[in-house]
């Protein structure tokens, strides 16, 4: 899959772009503030119908503007396909393929699969887990829908729940249909996360040593309370009910999960340096990849925001190596300040390269 043609209206500090794309490698110089990753946003918000920072919709509107328009033109399994996207203050925004609108945004995620990699992929580390559980629901709801519809169904249900628990509901009727509802989801998560997180690390620890180069040993843990023998969501209702009454909220669940990394058998938040934190979530980042190629036959778009900041001599240029190989990612997206790290990748990887030079949300052709 690749991206043809990018065009751009009021979105964020870009009044107005026309991007005609490389098929290989788009390179965007400039210094902070430009706008080189709002553009890598939209092409973001096209895949995803929302920002990659999570801003509100409005957020992604030109100050003093209106509305914002999104225009994409891809190539898809060897057929052209359109994407327009309209987002208007104080509206719902609606996305077009072909012409023809959505009823649901999210049947959407998956067609049009893509990984980024920015500065933000920190939180994946330091923040809670539920930053770890929204990577990991959007790298499966990519390759299965049905993943997605559970998830949906049992956040309604959880949300149910907790209106119970606030109201200080005792019927136990009420609270067993909506548990029940809530139970046959939450085995459907359950196993998918935990068969994706086994399939991730394997693809995981490949990437890291490449990029590291050194001894380190890497893993990723699904910690989920499902986990326990013979634990069923049901079970797990009746022995956390007295404590959930008293919190007015659910205490067990996927809602709860967590993914643990490690480092050299070591929590990551607590003892890695900067560069190892960026080159883990680098490597996540194209493991995630690795896996949607295989999963939706298709090459993802890889948006490389910023990705060689904090990272020494060595690693940059292991990172360079395999971004510019030619049988490992499709169209790819770049990002920086640095000239000199652009300038090695188009000589590396030859050909269809392209670069502008990003100012005040304009797009200058080098």
């Amino acid at each position: 899959m690749r991206l043809q043609e990018l065009s751009l209206t009021n979105f964020k500090n870009i009044p107005s772009a026309r991007l005609e794309l490389s098929g290989k490698v788009n390179c965007f110089l400039g210094d902070n503030g430009m706008g080189k990753s709002n553009l890598l946003d939209a092409v973001y918000f096209l895949s995803f119908c929302k920002s990659f920072t999570g801003v509100p919709d409005r957020m992604a509107i030109t100050r003093g503007e209106e509305f914002a328009i999104l225009k994409g033109t891809y190539e898809r399994k060897e057929m052209p396909e359109e994407l327009l996207m309209g987002i208007a203050a104080g509206r719902r925004k609606s996305l077009r393929r072909g012409g023809k609108e959505y009823p649901r945004l999210s049947s959407h995620i998956g067609a049009f699969p893509l990984v980024m990699v920015a500065p933000q992929d920190i939180d994946l580390i330091r923040d809670s887990g539920e930053e770890r559980r929204k990577w990991l629901d959007m790298v499966i709801s990519q390759s299965d829908p049905l993943y997605l519809d559970s998830l949906i169904r049992y956040n309604k249900g959880l949300e149910q729940r907790n209106r119970l628990l606030r109201e200080g509901c005792v019927d136990h009727q009420l609270y067993g249909a909506v548990e029940t509802m809530m139970e046959l989801s939450a085995e459907y998560i359950h196993d998918a996360r935990k068969r994706r997180v086994d399939e991730l690390t394997v693809l995981f620890r490949r990437h890291y040593a490449s990029i590291a180069g050194t001894g380190e040993e890497v893993s990723l843990t699904y910690d989920s309370h499902l986990n326990e023998p013979g634990a069923t969501m049901l079970s797990l209702f009746d022995s956390a009910r007295r404590r959930d009454e008293i919190l007015h909220h659910t205490s067990v669940g996927p809602h709860r999960d967590d993914i643990v990394m490690w480092l050299d058998g070591m929590p990551m938040r607590r003892t890695a340096s900067q560069g190892q934190c960026k080159s883990f979530t680098t490597a996540l980042r194209f493991a995630q990849y690795d896996f949607l190629r295989e999963a939706t036959g298709m090459r993802p778009l890889l948006l490389l925001d910023d990705i060689f900041d904090k990272l020494d001599a060595g690693r940059v240029g292991r990172i360079m190596e395999l971004v510019s190989s030619s049988d490992g990612f499709g169209q790819i997206f770049i990002t920086d300040t640095n000239r000199k790290h652009l300038d090695e990748i188009m000589a590396r990887t030859g050909g269809d390269v392209r670069m502008w030079h990003v100012e005040a949300g304009n797009f200058s052709p080098i």
